[in-house]
């Protein structure tokens, strides 16, 4: 190639300034990639009990997901922490934030004491946080407070993805769409039947590889059996 070869031409389009909330969003990613040691493990798991107990219940499936992910957080405490200051403090609430996506980004209001609340009561107050959120009328005091939080990306058709911790919480989980998979049965057939991909995402600093694999393995049990207590 000849030292004289004309660079391809490349014609602005247009320049964009972030907006606040695109800046804020951008430092807390750079400052989570930073400092903690991402590592992010991914489990299929039977969906078939979920979309039962949420169709029974009449509330979606993640609010039936957030009572089982509760079940798996009381089971797995290490989980439902923040890390800052050398600190690893695990909480009694499980306050888990449900990221929502907005025109500047990305927003996670936080479902209070998730353990403690009816999955009616979690349904109601996830439907009032969003669309509090997509209206733009919420306070920050919606956004904290959290001690885990969940990404869902499913509903616009992603099979996996890595998601970022949320610092300084120590964990994250990414919910993929709902698939049907051939599954093999106890009589050497083969079954379709619906799949959860999921995706937890966490620090290596402060929990193993060997710790999250048995998160998910509660959090699958939970999933798999939803339709038998969901509605309690």
């Amino acid at each position: 190639m000849s030292d004289a070869a004309t660079p391809a031409p490349r014609t602005v389009r247009e320049e964009r300034t972030p907006s606040p909330m695109r800046k804020t969003i951008a430092t807390r990613l750079q400052e989570s990639y930073r400092e903690a040691v991402h590592v992010t493990v991914h489990r299929e798991v039977d969906a078939e009990a979920l979309v039962s107990a949420a169709d029974a219940a009449d509330v979606s499936i993640t609010d039936v997901l957030l009572r089982a992910l509760s079940d798996a957080l009381a089971a797995h405490p290490a989980f439902n922490a923040t890390f800052e200051d050398g600190v690893h403090r695990l909480y009694e609430e499980h306050n888990v934030g449900v990221a929502v996506a907005v025109d500047d980004g990305l927003v996670a209001p936080v479902i209070a004491d998730v353990g403690g609340t009816s999955l009616a009561e979690v349904a109601a107050e996830r439907r009032r946080l969003t669309e509090a959120v997509q209206s733009g009328d919420y306070a920050m005091a919606d956004l904290r407070g959290g001690t885990f939080t969940v990404s869902n990306l499913g509903p616009l058709g992603v099979d996996s993805f890595t998601p970022i911790i949320n610092p300084p919480q120590i964990a994250i989980l990414g919910v993929n769409r709902v698939r049907e998979r051939a599954r093999p049965t106890e009589d050497e057939d083969v079954t379709f039947r619906p799949t959860l991909p999921l995706d937890l995402s966490f620090d290596h600093r402060v929990v193993d590889g060997a710790d999250a694999a048995r998160f998910l393995g509660t959090l699958a049990e939970g999933i798999e059996t939803a339709e038998a207590s969901a509605v309690d």
